[in-house]
């Protein structure tokens, strides 16, 4: 059993693909790296096809189905103790790994989150409105006290992810496990992470509609169940 399942969701990554998993092989880590290839369309499969690592499995969707779906997806296939989310491009740096890994052990914490927003809210300006927005209702509604509830950097024990039973398929998985853990009570602890922020040019896939959706998503369970 590995120590770390890093799981990486993809659609439609052919300009950083191969350099984000060149850098998240490169850490020293006991892992296994778990790609998902959302259906994509614009060659990333044949890219994925030629990089060769011993710890690495990449699975194809056959359509485009969601980030959610493809975090499914690569938890159905991870056998670590622990699991992290990686995004395919290269706004998070994979060696934060070490210190996400070290502050679950060390405070006995059920999540820990990467924020990219302990010393100041940067990138573009759209995205540090709507995060602090659905952060600040994720927090008033479920009485949390959160920097960066939406980050990608959540580093679970593979008995809590489990235990969540995760079903949304979209971008909205990011609400689904943060609720439902506060509803459950869990130790969820924040530490700052390295963050570069890229634009929609550089292929940001973001978009007003996501947040809408994550709004919807908070209000759903906060009410539900």
């Amino acid at each position: 059993m590995p120590l770390l399942s890093v799981i990486v969701p993809v659609y439609n990554e052919t300009r950083t693909i191969k350099q984000i998993l060149e850098k998240i092989n490169s850490v020293d880590i006991d892992k296994e790296i778990i790609v998902v290839d959302d259906g994509s369309d614009d060659g990333t499969e044949k890219i994925l096809r030629d990089i060769k690592y011993n710890n690495l499995k990449i699975i194809h969707h056959s359509s485009n189905r969601g980030k959610g779906a493809a975090v499914l997806t690569g938890l159905s296939h991870a056998n670590g103790e622990f699991i992290v989310i990686q995004d395919a491009d290269l706004e998070y740096d994979p060696n934060d790994y070490l210190k996400l890994v070290e502050t679950i052990k060390q405070d006995n914490a059920d999540i820990v989150l990467g924020a990219r927003f302990k010393e100041g809210y940067h990138g573009l300006l759209m995205h540090r409105f709507g995060n602090r927005l659905l952060t600040g209702l994720l927090n008033l509604l479920f009485g949390l006290g959160l920097n960066d509830c939406f980050t990608c950097y959540k580093l679970f024990r593979m008995d809590t992810i489990k235990m969540l039973n995760l079903k949304e398929q979209s971008f909205t998985i990011e609400t689904e496990i943060l609720a439902k853990a506060a509803k459950k009570g869990l130790r969820i602890v924040e530490i700052p992470i390295s963050y570069h922020p890229r634009a929609y040019f550089e292929g940001k896939k973001i978009r007003c509609k996501d947040g809408i959706r994550a709004i919807r998503s908070i209000i759903k369970y906060r009410f539900s169940d």
